[in-house]
């Protein structure tokens, strides 16, 4: 699959989310998500958060999804 695709599945089933997702080889990919609905909630449940929202892909055209999920205030104290 294209970066692009995933980027545009997180962001259909995540409402507010932004994602950036890169792969050097369209089978391996990496994937910073930030989104709103992530506060309050462990690491765990953010990545499965992200996996139903890429449903059957996952293990099938997605063979590898490094996640980074993060909160909107969770970004900009990383960035600062």
């Amino acid at each position: 699959m294209n970066p692009k695709e995933i980027q545009a599945l997180i962001e259909a089933q995540l409402p507010g989310s932004t994602a950036t997702v890169q792969s050097a080889d369209h089978v391996h990919y990496e994937a910073l998500i930030v989104c709103p609905a992530f506060a309050g909630k462990r690491r765990l449940q953010r990545h499965q958060m992200v996996y139903a929202a890429l449903g059957a892909r996952m293990g099938g055209d997605i063979h590898a999804l490094s996640i980074r999920a993060l909160t909107p205030e969770e970004q900009s104290g990383a960035a600062g």
